[in-house]
């Protein structure tokens, strides 16, 4: 029998307050990058040493809460586990380069298309059916991202291109959580994650290795304390109230990344980053309402004993 999480008692007020807290700490991620990527502390390191103190940093802290929670580690889906773990660091090397090239909030404005290529892979890969709002709230986003790629010969931007690249490699992570997400507690799911992006990053990363300085070793760990921190602040908001209640306030990173960017690196959003970020999110935000009117019906239609949604 594969062990499931059990359930926790609904508390909206504490749901907010995790999932802003989890922004910070993504911001925070993003902001650790950029320093690390630039030549703020020291010689730039590279995207996949970056990731890796990101993936190795995060167990650390991960190892640390289980040893209080003890939790058991019962029949692990490895397959979907290693494809979870390829498409997430092949999204957030992606993500740790774009940062270092263009602002903070372009690439996080990018990175919430993310759940638009979910919605767009799950057609295949988990034969879900898309409707018309979803690819009107597909579209919108996809508009944002044209707008911040800023088309043209002399402001095109081929870092936002690493980002696209990022938020397209997460969506297809968020297919293989939704399929490890029904099978596996979340503590054994954010473990495995990270052990084994651990492995892998300890071996791609070696040709690229630099020592680095020792700022740059306290951001590093920083780095993934907050990785941590942020994952578990938003695996605990998703259980303590309804989705579509807590996930807007995710887009709230975009508003943290904006500030850090301006304080450490005096970068103003002009424009043309303010119009694309508004576009991108508030296409997310349609696909998040809409997601939530389907689920609500499925309930219904579950509770009344059948029918067709």
């Amino acid at each position: 029998m594969i062990q499931t999480a059990p359930l926790r008692a609904q508390n909206p007020a504490a749901a907010v307050a995790l999932m802003v807290l989890a922004t910070v700490f993504i911001a925070g991620t993003t902001l650790a990058a950029k320093a690390l990527g630039t030549d703020t502390l020291g010689a730039p390191l590279h995207p996949l040493q970056i990731t890796h103190g990101r993936f190795v940093f995060a167990f650390m802290g991960l190892l640390c809460v289980a040893a209080v929670l003890r939790p058991k580690i019962k029949a692990p889906n490895l397959r979907l586990h290693l494809s979870r773990t390829v498409c997430g660091a092949a999204g957030v090397t992606l993500m740790f380069a774009a940062v270092a090239f263009i602002p903070l909030s372009d690439a996080t404005a990018i990175s919430f298309l993310n759940p638009v290529f979910g919605m767009l892979l799950a057609i295949p890969f988990l034969g879900e059916k898309v409707g018309p709002w979803r690819w009107a709230a597909a579209a919108i986003a996809f508009v944002g991202a044209l707008i911040l790629l800023r088309p043209g010969p002399d402001t095109f931007q081929v870092a936002a291109l690493l980002a696209l690249g990022a938020a397209m490699a997460m969506g297809f992570e968020l297919i293989f959580i939704k399929k490890l997400a029904d099978r596996e507690p979340a503590m054994q799911i954010l473990l495995i994650n990270n052990l084994i992006g651990s492995i892998l990053l300890s071996m791609v990363m070696i040709p690229f290795w630099i020592s680095p300085t020792m700022a740059q070793w306290g951001v590093l760990i920083a780095l993934g304390l907050m990785m941590a921190a942020a994952q578990t602040c938003f695996i605990n908001a998703m259980a303590r109230a309804d989705a579509s209640y807590v996930t807007p306030f995710s887009y709230l990173t975009l508003i943290f990344a904006s500030l850090y960017d301006w304080a450490i690196f005096r970068a103003i959003p002009d424009w043309v980053s303010i119009l694309g970020a508004a576009i991108i999110v508030s296409g997310a935000a349609l696909l998040a309402w809409r997601e939530a009117v389907n689920s609500a019906r499925l309930r219904r239609v579950t509770h009344s004993g059948g029918g067709r949604v």
